[in-house]
């Protein structure tokens, strides 16, 4: 069956989405609102933008698309992806987190499936050409025994960005889930956690430094800490019976074998990975293929909140 694809959205992410798109030869159309952004999405890809919003597009609409994309800042996410169910779309990847908090989440998770529609979120650091080569050794070296993960965040940068109201007071969820699902994807996700959190800025009141530790449904253990308020950087180190993997950054892949302290770059075929946003080409063309199984599902993501919650001290 010829693809019909909706891309929602006109700003940077929807960009690097048109560009995959483009190269994956499918047909698309763009769906945006103002034409100031529209303007700028042409001239960044060479694909017209459908102006007016999607609520007015569906109702002129002569037929639905097979697979729909939802790239709108995190503030439109579940309020988009919700007016596609509602119109009958039953196949849509969202940008992550899916929502604004847990509730949005919830409302999205609970029509999803009054109407069997699939809503997937698009965590891509689950298609890095380094995790795919990692998930080969760890399968090899019969599972991950322990992890851990860090997920500061760059304050200084973060204090002087505008956002819509709720965007930076749920950083934790809309950005530095990024680090956590990935470390989840790879170690399992926690049977048992115990989470501490201390300090907030005013964009952020709930915390700003992070610790915690637990057991995963694998029996995997794992501890994770970030500090929003020193320095630092997003940090995956996953440990086998015979190796350590790190990813620092999570776009390179390194080793440390049994019986060495020496530290070695794995080759891995990042070829797409710097071809277009790293983990997006193979995200685009999971989705399209239908291989849910690599995908956290908005369902799954609404039974990890209440970790997440925990993690953040969100209330």
């Amino acid at each position: 069956m010829k693809k019909r694809i909706w891309l929602i959205g006109a700003g940077s992410m929807a960009v690097e989405y048109a560009k995959v798109l483009k190269s994956l030869d499918v047909d698309f159309w763009v769906i945006g609102r103002g034409k100031e952004k529209a303007k700028i999405f042409k001239q960044n890809t060479g694909v017209e933008v459908i102006t007016g919003g999607l609520s007015a597009f569906i109702l002129q609409a002569e037929e639905l698309p097979t697979h729909a994309i939802v790239a709108t800042g995190v503030e439109a996410l579940a309020q988009t992806t919700i007016e596609l169910i509602e119109a009958g779309v039953t196949q849509i990847l969202c940008e992550k987190p899916g929502g604004l908090n847990k509730n949005e989440i919830e409302q999205v998770a609970k029509l999803a499936e009054q109407k069997n529609a699939t809503v997937l979120l698009a965590y891509n650091r689950r298609f890095y050409a380094s995790v795919i080569k990692a998930k080969e050794i760890i399968e090899e070296d019969g599972g991950v025994t322990s992890f851990n993960f860090e997920f500061t965040e760059w304050s200084h940068i973060i204090a002087t960005l505008k956002k819509h109201p709720g965007v930076k007071e749920s950083l934790f969820l809309n950005n530095s889930t990024h680090v956590v699902d990935l470390a989840f994807y790879l170690g399992g996700f926690p049977k048992e956690v115990k989470c501490f959190t201390a300090g907030g800025f005013e964009w952020h009141p709930s915390s700003s430094v992070f610790a915690g530790a637990g057991v995963s449904e694998t029996g995997a253990l794992f501890c994770y800490q970030a500090n929003w308020e020193a320095p630092g950087r997003w940090v995956v180190e996953v440990l086998t019976k015979n190796h350590r993997l790190y990813f620092k950054p999570m776009e390179k892949l390194m080793i440390q074998k049994k019986g060495s302290i020496q530290l070695e770059d794995v080759y891995i075929d990042d070829v797409i990975d710097k071809s277009f946003k790293p983990g997006l080409f193979k995200q685009v063309e999971a989705f399209l293929e239908n291989k849910h199984q690599i995908f956290i599902s908005i369902e799954q993501q609404l039974a990890q909140m209440d970790i997440y919650q925990k993690m953040a001290d969100y209330k």
